[in-house]
């Protein structure tokens, strides 16, 4: 068991470190998407997302309760705007920005001292784009390698916050909640995660993977 102090509080007790993906291990940037979709016509995306969200289409997405097509149809006839798959998935995926090698190595050590986990609200469109990233930058397949294993919302039909996908977790793969440290850059997705006893720490946007855990570098 380790002690860890990330941004001056210190985590007693950890074996086990779950991550967020996006905001905490990859870079990511809305407005790119929002921009994107402005320069094909969709000028106000930001307001249809956040209508869609209040019709819980986002959230089924995200649960792969429904298909990617459903997805973009649902968007598209929302705007009154037609354009092509192609043309959807690149404004889509603009805000996904990067993954620095810095984060892979690092990623690549705390699996050594660390039970590693990844838990992200995601969906099969950001997949494709990151697994194909992840192969031409960097020739790994997926991220099936930096982890002990990885949890996706739409491929096991749960997300964040719901209690559900961190118990999932847990029970997966044997884990004690108290010597377990949740990462994410959302508070919201903290809540239902402390009620089984997990230990969290709030990404913000001054902090960096590597500055956290500088000990392991």
């Amino acid at each position: 068991m380790t002690d860890l102090i990330l941004g001056g509080k210190e985590y007693t007790g950890i074996q086990n470190l779950i991550f967020d993906l996006g905001g905490v291990i990859i870079k990511i940037n809305y407005q790119l998407t929002i921009e994107a979709f402005k320069q094909v016509g969709l000028t106000d995306f930001d307001s249809i997302y956040s209508q869609l969200h209040q019709s819980d289409l986002f959230d089924k997405y995200d649960k792969g309760l429904v298909s990617p097509e459903e997805f973009r149809q649902g968007l598209l006839q929302r705007a009154n705007i037609k354009f092509s798959n192609d043309v959807f998935d690149k404004a889509w995926n603009a805000m996904l920005v990067s993954l620095p090698k810095e984060n892979i190595d690092l990623l690549e050590n705390l699996k050594k001292h660390f039970k590693t986990y990844l838990l992200s609200n995601t969906n099969e469109i950001h997949l494709k784009y990151f697994f194909g990233y992840l192969n031409r930058t960097y020739k790994i397949k997926d991220f099936s390698s930096l982890f002990h294993k990885a949890y996706y919302s739409c491929r096991v039909q749960m997300r964040k916050p719901d209690l559900e996908i961190y118990q999932k977790v847990l029970n997966d793969n044997g884990l004690i909640a108290s010597q377990t440290l949740f990462i994410d850059d959302t508070s919201i997705n903290f809540t239902e995660a402390e009620k089984l006893g997990i230990q969290c720490y709030l990404m913000k946007k001054e902090d960096s993977l590597i500055s956290l855990f500088s000990q392991f570098v």
